[in-house]
């Protein structure tokens, strides 16, 4: 796939998802000696990034698809995401989510219109089960980034920002499965040829980071971290590609960086961010990712947090 998979795929999403606006901050451009772009996916529809790939994948598929259904397994945005777009479509979906997804992410995918069925991560996996129910009830799996029209989707968000600020240094992105860094990639190479393209991840998750130096994909068996939205098993196959082709490193960040940056977007900026989202920033401010003197995108992935667990985060 290329980048005109990413302009199709905007083609679909005009006039459907939002065209999510690019802030800045004085104060953290003099923390870190950088112009930051931030683009806030926190504004998206479902509240994340997810909701362009699932509604370029559930626009994709033919009539026939369409009537049966579709099932995909999601910890809770490629699930709000994806029952959000097949309400819009009017394409019946059935979600696979763990039992320790964060309710407010639950209670909005079922508020969609999915139908929910939970699992314990101990006595199986989402893809296992997810395989099984598509074989029983004939549907169409879409899986939450290991899919050309998710990472086409997921794409747009890095077209826009490029289409909005201009070239850039560096583009920093949350890096789960890779769907986004991966589709972020593609319009890099296309908007801003020059560009240092950075996935994170949460250290407890560094399944990315381990097979970009290794080469061969690795993985990692649920990990424990707040950056719930990055809590996938491993890169995709696909994704893997595009990324050892594309992007320039994958680095990782502990979970108390992630509060860290947290802090200043909430009250600098006043963006409800959750900690997935939150990744690049902290990259940023903790050394790992160069940005001093440079011109630099930081997508902030998503914005479904539970107002709870946020408040005993930051009272740590």
């Amino acid at each position: 796939m290329d980048y005109q998979d990413v302009v199709r795929a905007a083609g679909r999403l005009e006039g459907v998802a939002h065209r999510t606006p690019v802030h800045t901050s004085r104060t953290l451009n003099e923390w870190t000696g950088a112009n930051l772009f931030f683009k806030c996916e926190n504004f998206q529809r479902a509240g994340a990034f997810k909701f362009r790939g699932a509604y370029n994948a559930l626009s994709s598929l033919d009539e026939g698809q369409r009537a049966r259904g579709v099932l995909t397994f999601s910890s809770g945005n490629h699930a709000q995401a994806l029952a959000l777009a097949g309400l819009l479509l009017g394409v019946p979906t059935l979600i696979v989510m763990p039992r320790d997804a964060p309710e407010v992410k639950v209670e909005a995918t079922r508020g969609y219109g999915a139908e929910i069925v939970l699992f314990d991560r101990d006595e199986t996996t989402r893809e296992e089960l997810g395989r099984r129910l598509s074989e029983e009830r004939n549907l169409t799996i879409v899986p939450p980034y290991d899919d050309e029209r998710i990472v086409a989707g997921q794409g747009t968000c890095a077209q826009e920002l490029f289409e909005e600020v201009g070239p850039l240094d560096v583009l920093v992105v949350p890096c789960g499965g890779g769907g986004l860094l991966s589709g972020s990639a593609l319009s890099a190479q296309a908007l801003s040829p020059g560009c240092r393209v950075v996935g994170v991840e949460p250290e407890a998750g560094d399944d990315g980071c381990r097979s970009f130096r290794a080469g061969v994909l690795q993985s990692v068996a649920d990990p424990v971290t707040i950056a719930d939205g990055a809590r996938t098993p491993s890169l995709g196959v696909l994704t893997f590609a595009i990324i050892r082709e594309l992007v320039s490193d994958i680095v990782s960040v502990s979970d108390g960086a992630i509060v860290r940056a947290m802090r200043p977007l909430w009250e600098r900026m006043k963006l409800v961010v959750e900690p997935t989202g939150a990744l690049g920033l902290a990259a940023i401010l903790e050394g790992k990712v160069e940005a001093q003197g440079k011109r630099v995108g930081v997508i902030l992935s998503g914005g479904n947090v539970d107002l709870a667990v946020v408040g005993r985060l930051f009272a740590n």
